[in-house]
């Protein structure tokens, strides 16, 4: 696991983009995967103005959505479908139908669970799937006790993670759904390159486990422990619990250009 502690969030977005940017150029196909929530979306702004002056194009790539909330109306701004619309995928030049949420309205859930696990292996698996991380360690919506080995399915979500997004639905904690339909721990380790994302305070205590813990159903991000290329880009505040929080930066600060990020 790479560890990369920056200024603030748009020097990390800044980092973020040069590697999907990189990615673009050498396989326009490339497929990535979306999250949603306030920590991706510096690097969505920085993937616009990109886009917008000519470096980039999305035309031919392919994105999933890590989740979405199970019986929000189809036109509900909070639905993860149309905050992805909102903050990248209409911003840019995604062709028709190139960015995939899990289906929260279903009428078989589980029918419409195993449906979007065969369009990502169809697609051929997500190339760099973008994650931010809860104040409990949860990764997408696979609260503590998520089994490390889950694929998509629906999850009840907890006390804390309702109120963490209330501030989504005007501070009004019983607007937020119970349920969601979320990738689970082994889909989203199916992806080649995780870049986890986290900033502010709030994310310490849950970056330390990630980081340093040890590996733990109660702490589901812990399983990027395992994976082979995890990368975990930080601000002073989220890095402030680690213990090694210096030898992290003195890796950085030497890592030899060609690697990337």
């Amino acid at each position: 696991m790479q560890v990369v502690i920056q200024p603030d969030a748009e020097a990390i977005a800044s980092l973020v983009a040069d590697e999907i940017e990189r990615l673009l150029r050498q396989r326009p196909e490339t497929v990535l995967g979306l999250a949603t929530g306030s920590s991706p979306l510096a690097i969505y702004d920085e993937l616009v103005r990109r886009y917008e002056a000519g470096r980039i194009s999305f035309a031919r790539s392919r994105a999933f959505m890590l989740d979405e909330y199970v019986g929000l109306p189809a036109d509900h701004p909070e639905r993860y479908r149309n905050v992805i619309e909102r903050e990248i995928a209409g911003r840019v030049d995604f062709a028709p139908g190139a960015v995939q949420g899990p289906d929260g309205n279903a009428e078989d859930i589980p029918a419409a669970c195993e449906q979007y696990e065969a369009a990502i292996a169809e697609a051929g698996g997500v190339d760099l799937q973008i994650l931010g991380i809860g104040s409990d360690g949860h990764i997408a919506f696979n609260e503590p006790g998520s089994s490390l080995a889950s694929r998509t399915r629906i999850k009840t979500l907890t006390s804390q993670t309702r109120r963490d997004n209330a501030r989504f639905f005007d501070g009004d904690v019983d607007a937020v759904p119970h349920h969601c339909l979320t990738q689970g721990l082994a889909t989203i380790m199916s992806a080649r390159h995780l870049v986890l994302v986290a900033t502010g305070a709030g994310k310490a205590e849950a970056v330390h486990h990630l980081v340093e813990g040890p590996v733990s159903a109660m702490w589901p991000a812990t399983v990027m422990q395992h994976h082979p290329r995890a990368t975990v880009l930080l601000d002073a505040a989220a890095a402030s619990r680690l213990q090694l929080g210096d030898y992290y930066r003195e890796v950085f600060a030497n890592k030899p250009a060609w690697q990337g990020l």
